[in-house]
Order: structure tokens, then C-alpha cells, then sequence
């Protein structure tokens, strides 16, 4: 039984959707105006890891994560580059979309974007004039009258006097209330603008997305997720104009993760703390990224350290490793995790992994879990009994895939430039040195490099020339290349 904390009511509550089998999900997702940051990969990795496991678990999922492309920010910054609002926001999605890949996130059913629903926002703002939650300011622009709606604050756990307290007017705002935000903002010389019953503008921010999730998933769904830093005001606001929009319930469970943290700060742009998620990549697989995100619960702070980074990456060499020179048979999940609907269920390894994930999907229950189920595998490589080892394998690679984990061949992994240890001066004027003999001008080894090195040690070894076969191990650890003598040859792997 699927158990999801609801951050509206604040307690974990059986997961029960509207319609059974399946689910309708929506997550706010990035305004385009820059790179990606760890923060943003965490949302996108937390909220891909709930589609898979519903999906693993034999729902049919409709997952819809919008685009912010028009905002404050972005204006702001196109005009800072002198450019075109089109042509900043069109080089950010597709960004997007490149580090989306990396992380092997997969591509949410529906991706609507602002400017492409500019129809679904004017009806709502009509709709919300129409039935006295709205009003036109004096300076043109609409605003969300805060008062007419009972419930307004009740995802943030606040009342309104206790909102109202921290929040003024600013001088040139035609607002009421200092709680009131805009629906609609008249147009501004040098803005992007639409035509409107108003005059020409365009939306506020809050607005978009209620129009957007409604227009894709109707006017009640299951699932509503994002970054703790948008439950207020943003969320709040989504609520109050969408239910006062259609007069029933918006959204049955909200979902909201934690912060990224660094040196105890939230990780964020607008504090120029933060690191991309191209920045990341140079130095660290795309899955110990992932790993390292899914090492926390989606609900805890999540502190960006090396050390962290360092230990998720020696967790997937350790999961690699196990799985190396094992055949990839017939796995019970596709290598997105979509078609496994958990059918063995006898299998204590696959329960317990049930068990974890069912509770608010904690991840970091379930990578324990694969650790263990790697540990018994190695011991089964060790009595050397092939038949349960390729068992484990294929369960070890089907409950990885759940979590986005372990889609690579382990040799692809382990041989990536980026699991290597950092090289000291020593071992680079060692390497330099090989090079010369070696006809390379290469300080850090290539993969042929240490391919060449690894066949003459073998050479060495036939020879019983042990002294050069341990100089040549020697040489190739101090570049961060581990080897590993099999009956089957040399095997060898960064880090």
C-alpha cells in the first residue's frame, strides 16, 4: 500500500487516485532563463523516480511538467544580452532537455509551455473576474483578491493576519491587499505583450500554471509536486484561484522536496550559490549524480559536498563491479523501468524494495537494498554459482532501473574518464614519462593508453617477469586504474 506525505494535510496518507489505475501528475518545472542547477536536477530526479516507481507498480501514468517562458527573469535577461526573448528561452529548453537526458530522466507525456496556453490563461482570469475573486487595479493590472478565498493559506499552515504581517505594497501597485497578487499586467514599453479583454500584457506567474494543468489534466488530478521553495506563495496562490476558478477541489496530494543546500544556504540563483548541472557532470557520472540525489529522502535538506559526490560514486562502482562480465539476460524490468509490475512477488529482496518505496518512496531504503542484494551476489560469483548470480544480476539491474539506476554496461561505467581518482604530481610525471616511451603526449592515459599498458603486462605475467607486471600495475594505479586478474584476462576500471 502506497503511503505519500501530503503536504497539505501534513501526514502521510494511503495513495488512493481518482480514477483506479491510474494517475495524473503535474510538476512545475523551470523558467528557461539559464542552465539547469543541482537544485533543479533534484526536482526533475525526485519526481522521475515517482513516475517509475507508479509506472513499475502497474499504474498507467499521465506525467505533465510545464515551461516558464515568459517571467520577469527572463525579460530581464534577454534585454541584458540583447536578444530575443524566442531565441534566450528556445537555447535554455533545449539545455533542458540535454541534461534531462544525462540524468537519464525521462521526458514527462506533456510538456506545455506559457506562451503556447495564453488561451487557457485569459479564460481563467475572465472566469475569476466574472465571479468577484478578481478585480482591475488602477494601473491596468488584474489581481487575485485573496480575501474572497476561505481556505487561503492552509498548504503553508498560516492564517491570513499572520501572511499579511510580513508583506507590504509597493508604491506602485494598484493592489488592495498586500496579500492580493497579479493575475494579469498590463503592458509595459519594450515587454513582450498579448491582447487581452483588458488591453494588451501578460500573464503573472501564478496564474500559468493552474491554466496549464487544468488544460492537461482537468480540473481535479491526483498529483501536484515541486521545490519546498514554491508551496508559498505559489502553490498557495495555484490553489485559491483554481478552486475558486471551478468551485471544486484542485489537487488531492502535494508533493513538495527539499532544498539542495550548500555551506547551509539554499542553493539557488538569485544567491549565486549554486552549481549547474553541466558544471557537475564534468567531474561525476550522470548516475552518481543521480545517485547521490536519491541517497536522501525527496523531504530532507540534501547538502552538496565533494565528500557526498565522492561517496555516491564509490556506491555505483561498487554496484558495477558486482554486475561485471555477468551477461545481461532476461531482466524483469525494460531498461527505463516501465514494464515491471513487481509479478514476483515471493521474492524477499523485491518486497522489502516494495516496502521502502511504498513509504513516501524512500530512496534511501531502497539503495540499501541494492547494496545488499549486490553483496549477495558477490558471494554467489565467489561460490561460483552462475545460475544465481545471473539471477541476482537480472533482479540487481531490475530494481536499479526503478530508480533510473544501472542502465549502462558495467564496462561503459567503469571505464568513463570521470571515475578516476585525481591524479597526484607523482603519478602525472610517472605517466609523462610513460608517455614518452609510449609514443603518447597524453599526462592523463587514454583508454588505449592503458589497453596498451595492460597487454604488456600480461606479457610480463606470461613471462613470470613479475617486477615489470607489478611496475606496470604500479604505473596505472597511481593514474586511478584498478585492476582485476579473472580467468578470463585482465580486467581494469577507473577509480
Amino acid at each position: 500500500m502506497l503511503r505519500i506525505y501530503n503536504s497539505l494535510t501534513r501526514r502521510k496518507e494511503e495513495f488512493i487516485p481518482i480514477e483506479s489505475g491510474k494517475v495524473r501528475m503535474y510538476v512545475c518545472g523551470m523558467t528557461v532563463y539559464d542552465l539547469c542547477h543541482v537544485g533543479h536536477a533534484r526536482v526533475m530526479v525526485v519526481f522521475d523516480m515517482v513516475v517509475r516507481y507508479l509506472r513499475a507498480s502497474g499504474f498507467e501514468v499521465i506525467y505533465v511538467r510545464n515551461i516558464t517562458d515568459i517571467d520577469d527573469k527572463i525579460i530581464h535577461r534577454a534585454n541584458e544580452r540583447g536578444e530575443s526573448i524566442h531565441t534566450l528561452t528556445a537555447r535554455y529548453i533545449q539545455a533542458l532537455h540535454e541534461d534531462e537526458a544525462s540524468l537519464q530522466i525521462l521526458p514527462p507525456d506533456r510538456e506545455p509551455r506559457a506562451t503556447e496556453s495564453m488561451e487557457a490563461i485569459l479564460a481563467m482570469v475572465r472566469q475569476l473576474l466574472d465571479q468577484g475573486y478578481a478585480y482591475q487595479g488602477e494601473n491596468g493590472d488584474i489581481y487575485y483578491d485573496v480575501s474572497h478565498f476561505e481556505g487561503y493559506g492552509a498548504l503553508s499552515g498560516r492564517h491570513l493576519e499572520d501572511l499579511r504581517a510580513g508583506e507590504r505594497v509597493q508604491v506602485n501597485e494598484a493592489k488592495t491587499d498586500p496579500l492580493d497578487f497579479v493575475l494579469w499586467k498590463a503592458a509595459k514599453p519594450g515587454e513582450p505583450a498579448w491582447e487581452s479583454p483588458w488591453g494588451p500584457g501578460r500573464p503573472g506567474w501564478h496564474i500559468e500554471c493552474s491554466a496549464m494543468s487544468i488544460q492537461e489534466l482537468g480540473t481535479h488530478f491526483d498529483i501536484h509536486g515541486g521545490g519546498q521553495d514554491l508551496q508559498f506563495p505559489h502553490h498557495e496562490n495555484e490553489i485559491a484561484q483554481s478552486e475558486a476558478a471551478t468551485g471544486g477541489k484542485f489537487v488531492n496530494y502535494w508533493m513538495h522536496n527539499g532544498f539542495v543546500r550548500l555551506n547551509d544556504e539554499k542553493m539557488s540563483k538569485s544567491l549565486g550559490n549554486f552549481f549547474t548541472v553541466r558544471e557537475v557532470l564534468e567531474h561525476y557520472h550522470p548516475e552518481v549524480l543521480r545517485y547521490f540525489i536519491l541517497s536522501s529522502h525527496y523531504r530532507s535538506p540534501l547538502n552538496y559536498t565533494k565528500q557526498q559526490l565522492d561517496t555516491a560514486k564509490a556506491a555505483m562502482t561498487r554496484l558495477y563491479t558486482a554486475l561485471r562480465g555477468i551477461p545481461r539476460g532476461e531482466d524483469r524490468a525494460s531498461a527505463q523501468g516501465l514494464s515491471w509490475e513487481f509479478t514476483d512477488g515471493g521474492d524477499p529482496f523485491v518486497l522489502r524494495f516494495r516496502e521502502a518505496m511504498d513509504d513516501d518512496f524512500n530512496t534511501p531504503e531502497a539503495l540499501a537494498l541494492l547494496n545488499e542484494v549486490r553483496h549477495v551476489l558477490n558471494r554467489a560469483r565467489e561460490a561460483g554459482d552462475t545460475e544465481k548470480g545471473q539471477s541476482l544480476a537480472g533482479l540487481l539491474r531490475s530494481l536499479g532501473s526503478i530508480l533510473g539506476l544501472l542502465a549502462h554496461e558495467p564496462e561503459q561505467f567503469l571505464r568513463d574518464p570521470r571515475q578516476m581518482a585525481v591524479v597526484s604530481d607523482t603519478a602525472k610525471t610517472t605517466v609523462l614519462s610513460l608517455a614518452s616511451q609510449t609514443n603518447t603526449e597524453e599526462a592523463v592515459l587514454s583508454h588505449d593508453g592503458i589497453e596498451q599498458l595492460v597487454a604488456q603486462r600480461t606479457v610480463a605475467r606470461k613471462n613470470k617477469d613479475w617486477a615489470e607486471a607489478d611496475r606496470i600495475r604500479g604505473i596505472l594505479k597511481d593514474q586511478g586504474i584498478t585492476l582485476e586478474d579473472t580467468a578470463a584476462g585482465t580486467l581494469w576500471r577507473r577509480g
